[in-house]
């Protein structure tokens, strides 16, 4: 991280993206596409920030949607290909859709037969997500493989159904692995969907491709995808989220007050449940520039938010320097997943956005006031 996440020109708390880490990223995807013959898109339900959109579609062909409003902001802010995929679309939905997008997913034969006559009216390339019953993600809430999974169609599912009009099957079963989990996950994929693989126009393999993580081995991926493309003769398409905006910019927040409660503890700006639900949720531990464990540095703290839940705590802390109201916190890696899951819970104030220019100047994108907490809800 850099010290210009410091500076007076940034508010607290605020949602930083780092212009320069972005485009990094991207120009490894793009080595990706290249050698590979893939496609890569951006999944916005891992980052949705659209103030980024020109920068990115400089290197991607376009984005995938879970929702109408996803496939909205998609074709207005980004401009080319939308892709769709959700576990149920509505008939108004579906009316709305198919102007929005070029490819379509279906989680099921059900909703597939019932819209069919529909998109095959349209010039929308349809699919069905199926579960390739293939575990890679270390957490269960983040598995769709899982046993008993309401995402995707099982192989023994697709026995003597009539696919006529579906043009590509969707495969998501990765959470942030690397491209030996995509190899053990094709290597399923192949056994009960491969005869099926040669009658399609597209495969996609859905995200958690975490390819711009330190130590992921690129040309392994670049690998399993042009064998794959070479195999079946279809277009290959990886939708990652996080890996297009991982290590990209922190959340920058401050220290409110220090209280004492069989330790110090330092209450912030910010908090866990509503700014950044994954440390909760996942849950997790996020980095924060220049701390390290509980007692290794001089100075421990727990690391409390300001809303009302007791459970809004970060964890434990130290630092080389005490702590004071005004103290700025900075944690790392705050891009993905973390905006798109904010919420206005106590009507605590919401981090701004910003983005740090590739020549170092500071842009506030936005601040968000009483007005948008007021209009959530009626």
């Amino acid at each position: 991280m850099t010290q210009s996440y410091s500076t007076e020109a940034i508010p607290s708390p605020c949602y930083v993206c780092d212009e320069a880490l972005l485009e990094r990223n991207l120009k490894l995807m793009e080595r990706v596409q290249r050698e590979s013959g893939a496609q890569i898109i951006l999944a916005l339900k891992g980052f949705s920030m659209w103030s980024t959109f020109p920068l990115i579609r400089e290197y991607l062909v376009g984005c995938t949607a879970s929702s109408v409003w996803e496939a909205k902001l998609a074709a207005e802010e980004f401009g080319r290909e939308v892709h769709a995929y959700a576990p149920g679309y509505k008939p108004a939905e579906m009316d709305t859709l198919l102007p929005l997008v070029n490819h379509i997913s279906f989680n099921s034969l059900s909703q597939w037969q019932a819209y069919r006559d529909q998109v095959l009216a349209s010039d929308v390339s349809p699919g069905l997500r199926v579960n390739p019953e293939h575990q890679e993600a270390e957490t269960e809430l983040y598995d769709p493989s899982a046993p008993g999974s309401r995402l995707g169609i099982r192989a023994t599912d697709l026995d003597g159904a009539d696919l006529s009009g579906i043009e590509g099957l969707h495969v998501h079963n990765l959470c942030e692995c690397d491209s030996f989990a995509l190899e053990r996950t094709l290597q399923a994929v192949e056994a009960r969907f491969g005869d099926l693989l040669h009658k399609m126009k597209w495969l996609n393999l859905g995200g958690g491709h975490l390819m711009t993580r330190h130590g992921y081995d690129v040309e392994h991926l670049i690998k399993q995808l042009k064998r794959l493309r070479e195999t079946y003769d279809l277009q290959v398409i990886l939708e990652p989220g996080s890996a297009v905006a991982w290590q990209t910019g922190p959340l920058v927040a401050e220290v409110v007050d220090i209280v004492e409660n069989e330790g110090q503890i330092a209450i912030l700006d910010i908090s866990a449940t509503a700014h950044m639900p994954d440390v909760l949720e996942m849950p997790y531990r996020p980095t924060i520039t220049g701390a390290r464990e509980p007692g290794v540095l001089k100075h421990t703290y727990k690391l409390g938010g300001n809303s009302c839940l007791a459970g809004d705590v970060i964890g434990l802390y130290s630092f080389d320097e005490p702590l004071r109201p005004g103290s700025r916190v900075i944690f790392e890696d705050m891009m993905h997943y973390t905006m798109v899951k904010t919420s206005f819970f106590n009507g605590v104030e919401h981090p701004s956005i910003g983005i740090l220019r590739r020549d170092g100047s500071f842009d506030l994108i936005r601040k968000f006031t009483y007005e948008d907490f007021r209009a959530r809800l009626s």
